[in-house]
């Protein structure tokens, strides 16, 4: 997940505290990404490997810079010779950047190719300050949903330049995250050169989607079979950006759902009534593929059910509103509409 994607703020209630130890439990138990079939529904779409693609001639930091964390602290960064990112989503950007030989760590949501052989440093969005500081970075990436906050004051108190993101949660924020990264780490040029690339792809990736003349209704569901954890995705999700940029409407944001996730239930559900139901793979495996899926209370009874219209990217991915996104938004449009694609 893409893995991008659970939050860890104490204002979002039980559920999303459910859904932490849901991605724990299945990013420990579940391993690597699940292979090259594409879509869950049967159609045999293929999904691109799990790599970033790095911009073209490496950049130089250009240091010192500084910059304001979104918790409103001043981080001063001398060197990114050590480069610590505490989540997918800004390792994406730091490796695609170019930046990749720096990093010294990953966290469990870093999921692509290039960083498979970095030591992992946090459970979930749960670092260890010891971990980190053993590695000696020289500054450190984190969002909001990084914690617990004892961890990020001591990381800072030993003198380490860490910077806080704003949480991505729709497509306006992809080009905004890129930029402050690449600034933090003294290299605003390139920067600038992969939001431009980033933004042409996602542009070019909408302009691609066939013209059915439908706006299917899409239910974003977060599934963790092996601890019972079946949420309904809301308007607060981080999905519902992604589904618009295909043509559809977010479900559970049309069924008048508030917040992020909602427990997943036979009447949200029939409520919802989506077309097709999007989810992570890890999550679909962990409830026994798209049949599993079916026997959850009132999949079967929705017209997703009903079609088998499911809808499975990486974790990894999904969720990570950076340089990977429009390659997102063609893998959700391939899967969701089968027929333009062949």
């Amino acid at each position: 997940m893409s893995s991008s994607t659970t939050r860890h703020r104490a204002t979002r209630g039980p559920a999303i505290l459910l859904l932490l130890l849901g991605l724990l439990l299945a990013l420990t138990a579940c391993g690597s990404a699940t292979g090259a079939t594409g879509a869950a529904s049967g159609t045999g779409t293929s999904r691109a490997p799990d790599a970033v693609e790095p911009l073209p001639d490496p950049p130089t930091p250009q240091l010192p810079a500084t910059a304001t964390s979104a918790d409103g602290r001043t981080a001063t960064v001398t060197s990114a010779e050590r480069i610590i990112p505490l989540n997918g989503s800004l390792a994406e950007i730091v490796f695609s950047l170019g930046l990749g030989p720096k990093v010294v760590a990953r966290d469990v949501s870093t999921t692509f190719e290039q960083a498979a052989a970095l030591p992992v440093i946090t459970q979930a969005h749960d670092v260890s300050a010891e971990g980190v500081l053993s590695l000696h970075p020289t500054v450190v990436l984190a969002d909001r949903s990084t914690g617990p906050a004892e961890a990020i004051a001591q990381i800072r108190s030993a003198g380490v330049p860490l910077l806080v993101l704003d949480d991505a949660k729709r497509l306006e924020d992809v080009g905004p995250r890129i930029d402050t990264v690449a600034a933090a780490l003294g290299v605003p040029e390139a920067g600038r050169r992969l939001t431009e690339r980033t933004e042409q792809r996602i542009t070019e990736a909408k302009a691609a989607l066939p013209a059915t003349g439908q706006r299917p209704k899409v239910a974003f569901l977060y599934l963790r079979g092996s601890a019972s954890v079946y949420l309904l995705g809301g308007p607060a999700s981080g999905a519902g950006s992604l589904i618009e940029a295909v043509g559809g409407e977010d479900a559970g944001t049309a069924a008048g759902l508030s917040g992020d996730f909602t427990p997943l239930t036979s009447e949200a559900l029939v409520k919802a009534a989506p077309d097709a139901i999007l989810v992570m793979s890890k999550g679909l495996d962990s409830v026994g593929g798209v049949d599993g899926l079916l026997k959850l209370p009132g999949v079967a009874q929705t017209p997703a059910g009903l079609d088998r219209r499911i809808v499975s990217i990486e974790d990894g991915q999904l969720l990570s509103y950076g340089p990977r996104t429009p390659q997102v938004i063609r893998e959700i449009s391939e899967q969701l509409y089968p027929k333009a694609a062949e």
